[in-house]
């Protein structure tokens, strides 16, 4: 269904060139990166008390291209799976055979392509991620993850933003870690978010009629977006159960990216001393672009993540300063103790839930601000 090495090409040779720098610059920005993050490993270990690994290896610092090539690797682990086993289930059957087919006539190249466009574009916006699904390593074990930086993006948002350049690496930094932490210190947690990914996978209705309306529904959903409307691509192609899995999936992802925001504002500024002076900077950023950017963001779901952001550190700084660190981290207990999409909203509802009525029995009023 798709071409991954045409996906690469493809993304590999569309993807824009990065800022001009030195060799000598690029690399003292991959070490101190490399630097950086082991760091921020500590910095986020002491603040958020989570069990993560006590010495993880310095994050990998990438290109463009390299950012490309792995997410094209962590498509492949998760999806091609998922593949043999819808076509398996589409076999039987007229209408299954005739959505084979359909899906076949699109062309695995030509997916492949559309895939390669669409990291050619994230490539450079990325500053870094936590990798969660790789191939095995050469012993055949299945790798538990890896924190991943795109050098060139970072160096260029520090420069469009003219701030400190260390203080903004470290920034960044302390947000990736948290990821680490997220998922090397919550043992269930990877395996959560990988089967509720499969769920929604294997949720595609392959009905070639219904897949027809799914195509007219994106096609709206293109126009609307141009028009400048709230439609994107995600919202348009779901079936309902789909819509069901996405509301857990969307619940836990903001969790973890508020999660992030959070400390690394938090941290303070005795550990990164611009920190206000980025974040307002970073966040003018984040709402700015020329209108075919926001037009591009609102398609692939980007604008969802930013507001992913914003919720989802409202909720952790709420709840934190309620119940303080010890109370939120019951958060990680189980899948159970995870917050709703409705308690990331209104986080007491989460509280009352989970840690009992007394945790919102404190004013809430200063905790608004």
């Amino acid at each position: 269904m798709i071409d991954w090495n045409v996906a690469v090409q493809a993304g590999t040779r569309l993807v824009r060139p990065g800022p001009q720098v030195s060799h000598a610059e690029a690399r003292a920005a991959v070490a101190e990166l490399r630097e950086l993050s082991k760091i921020a490993h500590g910095h986020v270990r002491d603040f958020t008390g989570m069990a993560s690994e006590l010495d993880p290896e310095p994050a990998t610092v990438v290109d463009r291209p390299g950012w490309i090539r792995a997410n094209v690797d962590g498509f492949r682990v998760v999806l091609e799976p998922l593949m043999e086993q819808m076509s398996a289930r589409s076999a039987p059957g007229p209408l299954g055979g005739a959505g084979n087919v359909m899906v076949q006539a699109v062309g695995s190249r030509v997916t492949g392509m559309q895939v390669g466009a669409i990291l050619a574009y994230m490539a450079s916006r990325v500053l870094g991620q936590y990798e969660l699904f790789l191939p095995p390593d050469p012993s055949g074990r299945a790798p538990t993850g890896r924190l991943t930086l795109v050098a060139p993006n970072i160096v260029h948002v520090e420069q469009e933003l003219g701030v400190d350049s260390r203080d903004f690496r470290l920034w960044v930094c302390l947000h990736e870690e948290t990821h680490r932490a997220q998922f090397t210190g919550v043992p269930w947690l990877r395996e959560y978010v990988q089967d509720q990914m499969t769920q929604f996978l294997l949720a595609s209705d392959l009905d070639p009629g219904v897949m027809l309306d799914r195509i007219r529904d994106a096609a709206e959903a293109v126009a609307d977006a141009v028009r400048g409307g709230d439609s994107n691509l995600i919202d348009a192609i779901q079936s309902p159960e789909q819509r069901e899995i996405l509301d857990r999936l969307t619940a836990v992802m903001t969790l973890v990216e508020g999660h992030g925001d959070y400390v690394m504002d938090a941290v303070g500024p005795e550990v990164v001393p611009s920190v206000k002076q980025i974040r307002s900077r970073f966040q003018g950023r984040r709402d700015g672009g020329s209108r075919l950017d926001k037009t591009i963001r609102r398609l692939l779901g980007i604008d969802l993540k930013m507001k992913q952001y914003a919720e989802g550190s409202r909720f952790v700084r709420r709840v934190v300063t309620e119940v303080g660190m010890g109370g939120f981290n019951q958060i990680w207990q189980s899948p159970d103790t995870l917050p709703t999409h409705d308690e990331i909203k209104e986080p007491a509802l989460w509280m009352d839930r989970v840690l009992g009525p007394r945790a919102i029995d404190a004013p809430t009023e200063a905790n608004e601000a």
